[in-house]
């Protein structure tokens, strides 16, 4: 369908252009309709770009696991496809229109043409460019593995690393047995010694020492299971978003399988009303 030039004014990239421009450009780009739920390109397809008019669309990818990812919803004026009609490489993502939309199906030849009679257009080609390149970079650092351990060891400062270090020793059998074999020495040499040892019975001295370790080790092991709590709320908030996006993932394949349901309904629909034969009539 052949485009009117007062849509063609509701496009940024297109607004600056006069009206012999914005007429001469409408008799080139095409008005597409699409069908919610219908497919507009998918990837490996010939780079076309298009432009929202109205409706709603979702352009998406599949990563290594085979998921779909969102890579955009484009909203009203805004392109999609646009880097591959640029390049003139297949598309690398996919389009579907999620409920009646109409697009500017845009070519390559179509921008030459705005560039050269509007050379200042390139500087809103450019924001579009960018605009395609912060949503990839969001995606891409949106759904990177962040590992606790590491983002923990990270941030940690050194005072925390000594309060990790104690805490490891402290609940180690190392730390138990030599604790207990010094005390045991200790104990024995001022036994042993008797009026000459430097902390005879009750031992006052050792106490003292064993009060100054206790108010000492405890809040720095309170330091560390602090620390370790830190770590499994970020562990859990990891498992929330892991958990999220199975849920989405889920969520695609119920509406996958129902649009199958349907598509497989119109079908029979449609052979039933044709006259087709049954499936007892064919049985026979």
């Amino acid at each position: 369908m052949t485009c009117k030039p007062e849509v063609l004014r509701s496009v940024p990239l297109f607004s600056l252009l006069d009206d012999d421009e914005t007429a001469v450009l409408a008799e080139q780009v095409e008005v597409k309709t699409f069908a919610a739920r219908e497919r507009i390109y998918k990837a490996g397809e010939p780079g076309m770009a298009y432009v929202m008019v109205s409706g709603r669309v979702k352009v998406t990818t599949v990563d290594d696991d085979q998921q779909e990812v969102v890579v955009d919803e484009p909203g009203k004026g805004e392109f999609f496809g646009f880097a591959s009609m640029l390049e003139q490489t297949p598309h690398q993502t996919s389009a579907f229109a999620l409920e009646d939309s109409s697009c500017l199906e845009v070519s390559r030849d179509d921008i030459e043409i705005l560039l050269k009679r509007k050379p200042m257009a390139g500087m809103d080609l450019l924001t579009t460019l960018g605009h395609q390149y912060h949503v990839a970079h969001q995606l891409v650092r949106g759904r990177v593995t962040r590992n606790p351990n590491e983002i923990i060891e990270r941030e940690m400062t050194a005072g925390e690393r000594i309060a990790d270090a104690v805490a490891g020793f402290g609940g180690s059998w190392t730390f138990i047995i030599t604790f207990a074999v010094v005390l045991i020495v200790y104990t024995m040499a001022n036994v042993i010694l008797d009026r000459k040892a430097w902390d005879p019975y009750p031992f006052i001295l050792l106490n003292l020492f064993l009060s100054m370790l206790a108010a000492i080790q405890a809040p720095v092991i309170m330091m560390s299971q602090n620390r370790q709590d830190t770590k499994d709320r970020l562990r859990g908030e990891l498992d929330f978003d892991v958990n999220r996006r199975a849920e989405s993932e889920i969520q695609g394949i119920s509406r996958k399988l129902n649009l199958l349901d349907e598509r497989i309904e119109d079908l029979s629909d449609m052979l039933r009303g044709k006259g087709a034969p049954s499936v007892d009539h064919l049985a026979r």
